[in-house]
């Protein structure tokens, strides 16, 4: 049983890394509070994908998973269609996940679902930090509009520019990939585009994607398009005409898929992070979750799903742990950080490397390494076999559910510890 303490603990941040970690510690028993500097929690972006860890964490933290979306199988291609890679899920994770564990879905419809499930009194909107005071027995956090509150723990889930991080250990300088992605949603699928498949094309230096997705029992097809794009370059002026004219290098459906999207479904943000994981999150009564301590590029497909088992692997640390007791709370997250540094660390650095190698080759170098990629067992290697089996480690790294953790020993197997 969990003593609880007499302040709940202060999430800063409601993102999936925030709402995951507020729905965790709440269904271990852990009283809690979720501040959003916005009156409700806010989708950045419109696309986004899970793999099997976030799904089974979203499970155990009480969101309605049923339907969640698409599970699709995986390929690597090149823009002529020669298959370069699949991604190969162990047998018993397909069983479980259905086709290839790889999840397409809306990011409204995943906010929709975390927000639905938490309890009435745990949001707190229009709550801008704007100062963090760890006193050693407790935690000062004070608000833009002059209110504060105390807590035995603050999480900083809020992102990456996040204040909290900045407030504790400073933030180190954004690192530009120099990368763009335009990417949509459309439910009018032309023809040769499987609503279960995720097929991933690349030309010598584009990036031309669908996923299929479900949202509230349709299926459709999530799509992006990504290049090399100076970080301080404006952004196109028109967001579907620029996709139209990457997408025409693809087979006939990528053109056809980015045409019968609306408008305001077509999203586009700028790839950077900022840098390497750090070893270590936490300090005194301060850790953090999410963006705010491994922003991540999309070539992971993982930033929303490692933010989610953040949230999970707290919960789950955190249970049964006297908040008071400084030693006892300094060991609990001490565990969180070796559950999760060396992966999410994996992760970051494997997203900015496939964004180099795809699309920041010198010129010259380009049909070697396509060469390489579409007749060598490289890239099935990379991204169909070792980092499919990585990802399907955390599935015994976090134990039957919430309150057992795994066994000492599937921890040191999936490199967990």
């Amino acid at each position: 049983m969990n003593t609880i303490p007499s302040e709940p603990v202060a999430v800063i941040g409601a993102g999936p890394a925030g709402i995951a970690t507020a729905l965790a510690m709440h269904a271990v028993g852990i009283p809690v509070k979720l501040y959003e500097r916005y009156a409700r929690p806010r989708a950045a972006g419109n696309i986004v994908n899970l793999w099997p860890p976030a799904v089974q964490a979203l499970e155990q933290i009480g969101v309605d998973v049923d339907d969640i979306g698409a599970f699709c199988e995986t390929e690597f291609r090149n823009a002529r269609d020669k298959v370069r890679a699949r991604v190969l899920f162990p047998p018993s994770v397909v069983d479980k996940y259905g086709n290839g564990g790889f999840i397409g879905l809306t990011r409204p419809d995943l906010y929709e679902r975390m927000v639905d499930a938490l309890p009435d009194d745990i949001l707190v909107g229009n709550k801008e930090v704007v100062g963090i005071e760890d006193e050693g027995r407790r935690v000062v956090v004070r608000f833009k509009d002059g209110s504060s509150i105390t807590t035995p723990l603050v999480v900083g889930a809020d992102g990456i520019n996040s204040f909290v991080r900045e407030s504790v250990w400073g933030l180190p300088p954004i690192r530009e990939h120099n990368l763009h992605v335009i990417g949509g949603f459309t439910f009018d699928l032309p023809a040769g585009v499987n609503p279960r498949e995720a097929i991933l094309r690349h030309s010598r230096t584009i990036q031309a994607s669908h996923t299929g997705i479900r949202s509230k029992g349709r299926d459709g097809s999530e799509w992006w398009v990504l290049q090399a794009w100076d970080g301080q370059r404006p952004a196109p002026a028109d967001l579907k005409a620029h996709a139209l004219s990457l997408a025409r290098e693809f087979p006939r459906e990528m053109a056809q898929l980015v045409a019968n999207t609306p408008e305001e479904h077509i999203f586009r943000w700028p790839i950077r992070d900022r840098g390497d994981v750090p070893k270590v999150w936490s300090k005194g009564r301060v850790t953090f979750a999410g963006d705010a301590v491994h922003a991540t590029s999309p070539y992971a497909a993982y930033g929303a799903g490692m933010s989610i088992v953040d949230g999970y692997f707290l919960g789950q640390t955190l249970n049964g742990v006297d908040l008071g007791d400084a030693p006892a709370l300094r060991k609990a997250l001490a565990r969180y950080e070796k559950l999760r540094v060396e992966h999410t660390a994996g992760q970051v650095k494997l997203a900015y490397m496939l964004g180099r190698n795809f699309h920041h080759v010198p010129a010259p170098m380009r049909p070697l390494r396509d060469a390489i990629f579409d007749h060598t067992k490289f890239l099935q290697k990379m991204v169909g076999d070792s980092n499919p089996a990585e990802i399907s480690a955390q599935l015994e790294i976090m134990g039957p559910d919430l309150r057992t953790p795994a066994p000492v020993t599937a921890q040191r197997a999936g490199r967990g510890i």
